[in-house]
């Protein structure tokens, strides 16, 4: 089982902290009261946001998170690393659409969002691998299990995006969090793994002596 790089492990660390610190410090420095509750992260990216450069950043660099560690989960099967490869470039794209003023709608900001949903919601799947000596995070049942729960949060945002929901801040951030955190897990379930299996064959060469 080949070991995932330092890097990899501060990319994934990154990803939840970048996300959720960005849309905090983006939402403080709005002039007028942010109901995170109900309002949608993209808000604060879009026109009329103050200091709308924050939100876009952390959009870029959670996105460029997102592709160093897929380049860093080398355990992971290839299918799933470009899977979310995929996820990190559609996450510039949003950034690069801003979501349109009220009362507009821009197709390309919907577009690369859901294209980027969809993408971090299939890659837990794509990137398992059978054997009873995978990493837990890559083992099929959990890979799928995942992707449940990603799905399952994706739902409920889409319902509450469709119904103008009362939550849809709440079930954007929920699912973000999902989303973000699912990397790192992996990434140190591998770790966890690979750091056994070195301390089994040390045991072994102990033995041998």
């Amino acid at each position: 089982m080949r070991d995932v790089p330092w890097w990899g492990v501060i990319s994934s660390a990154a990803t939840p902290v970048l996300l959720i610190g960005g849309w905090m410090v983006a939402a403080g420095l709005q002039p007028q009261p942010f109901d995170s509750v109900r309002q949608s992260v993209s808000a604060l990216a879009g026109p009329g946001s103050a200091d709308r450069w924050v939100m876009s950043l952390a959009f870029l660099v959670v996105a460029a998170c997102y592709i160093a560690t897929a380049l860093a989960l080398r355990p992971a099967a290839m299918a799933g690393r470009l899977v979310l490869i995929a996820a990190g470039l559609a996450g510039v794209l949003v950034a690069a659409s801003p979501q349109a003023a009220p009362g507009g709608f821009s197709l390309a900001h919907a577009f690369w969002s859901a294209l980027g949903f969809a993408f971090l919601a299939a890659w837990p799947v794509a990137a398992r691998r059978p054997g009873p000596l995978v990493p837990w995070g890559l083992r099929p049942a959990v890979a799928v299990s995942a992707s449940a729960v990603i799905i399952a949060l994706l739902a409920w945002f889409l319902a509450e995006l469709v119904t103008s929901g009362d939550q849809l801040g709440l079930a954007e951030r929920v699912l973000g969090c999902a989303q973000a955190l699912w990397p790192l897990l992996v990434v140190l379930s591998c770790r966890r793994s690979v750091a056994a299996s070195r301390r089994s064959a040390d045991s072994g060469q102990l033995v041998d002596l």
